[in-house]
C-alpha cells in the first residue's frame, strides 16, 4: 500500500473503523493522523494504534496529502470552510459523510478539490467492510487507486457511475449492519423467552449468520432463494418458520426500510 500522509478530521466510530482497518493490514500508523476537539477520543485512537492525534484541523490538514471528512453532516459546512483558507490544490479529499452531494464540497471550499464520496460502513474495524465510492469527473487516476487502497484495507469496494447510486450503497451496506444486528438481537431475544440462556442463544444465532453469509459467498452462482430453499423442507421446521416471516410481510418490511434509507439520504442532501 502506498504509504503517504492522511488526516481524519473527526474521530468518531467511522475514522475509528477504517483506521483500525489501515493499521491492521500493514498502513504506517506514523502516517495517520486524527484531530478531534475533544480529547478522549484521540486519546484512545493514539493508544490503541500508535497514530498521530492533534486538535487543530488547519495545523494537520496542511501537513497530509489525504484529507478524510469525518464529521457530522450539520458540521460539515463549518469545517470545510475553515480548512479553504488552506492551498487543496495537490490534496485528495475523501468524505464518509452520508447525503451531502459533491457539488455542495466545491461550495463550501470556493476553489479546485480532488473529491471522493465515500460510503464505508463498521465492519470495516475488523476487515470485512463494504464501500461505495464515487468520483467526479476531473478526480486523478492516481487519487481514485490512492483511495481505494485506503478504504480497501477495511474491506471490499465498489465504484459507482451515478453519484445517487451512493444513497442505494447506504441502504444496502453502509446502514445494513444495523439490520442484521437488529435480527440477530430479535433471535437471541427469542431465545430467551424459550428458557435458553443469552450466552448459549447468542453463539447459536451468530454462528449461524456467519455461516449463511459464508454458503453466499462461496456460492456465487447460487440464487439466493435456491440457498433458501435447499435448507427449506416441505413441511418441515424451516418451511413453517419461512412462512411465518413471508405472512408478516418481511419482505415488504425490509422493501420499506430501504426506500426510507435512501429517502433520507436524499433529505440530507437537500438540508446540508
Amino acid at each position: 500500500m502506498t504509504q503517504t500522509t492522511v488526516c481524519f478530521i473527526g474521530a468518531g466510530n467511522m475514522s475509528r473503523s477504517i483506521i483500525s482497518g489501515m493499521v491492521t493490514h500493514g498502513y504506517d500508523p506514523q502516517c495517520i493522523y486524527a484531530t478531534n476537539p475533544s480529547q478522549p477520543k484521540l486519546s484512545a485512537l493514539q493508544q490503541d494504534f500508535g497514530i498521530h492525534i492533534a486538535n487543530d484541523n488547519l495545523a494537520i490538514a496542511k501537513q497530509c496529502n489525504v484529507i478524510v471528512l469525518s464529521v457530522k453532516p450539520q458540521l460539515m459546512q463549518q469545517v470545510c470552510q475553515q480548512l479553504s483558507t488552506l492551498d487543496l490544490s495537490s490534496k485528495l479529499i475523501i468524505t464518509i459523510a452520508a447525503g451531502i452531494p459533491a457539488s455542495r464540497y466545491h461550495d463550501y471550499f470556493k476553489q479546485p478539490i480532488q473529491l471522493i464520496r465515500t460510503m464505508p460502513n463498521t465492519p470495516t474495524q475488523i476487515g470485512f467492510g463494504m464501500t461505495g465510492l464515487y468520483a467526479q469527473q476531473g478526480v486523478s487516476e492516481q487519487h481514485k487507486q490512492l483511495c481505494q487502497l485506503i478504504m480497501q484495507s477495511g474491506g471490499k469496494t465498489l465504484w459507482v457511475q451515478q453519484e445517487d447510486e451512493l444513497n442505494q450503497v447506504i441502504a444496502l451496506a453502509g446502514s445494513s449492519p444495523a439490520y442484521f444486528f437488529l435480527f440477530l438481537e430479535s433471535m437471541v431475544d427469542a431465545g430467551k423467552k424459550m428458557g435458553m440462556d443469552e450466552t448459549q442463544a447468542r453463539e447459536l444465532a451468530q454462528q449461524a449468520a456467519l455461516g449463511a453469509a459464508q454458503m453466499v459467498i462461496q456460492n456465487p452462482q447460487t440464487p439466493l432463494a435456491t440457498l433458501r430453499s435447499n435448507v427449506t423442507s416441505k413441511g418441515g421446521t424451516t418451511a413453517q418458520a419461512v412462512e411465518t416471516f413471508e405472512q408478516g410481510g418481511l419482505r415488504e418490511l425490509v422493501d420499506n426500510a430501504m426506500n426510507h434509507c435512501v429517502a433520507r439520504a436524499n433529505e440530507m442532501a437537500k438540508t446540508f
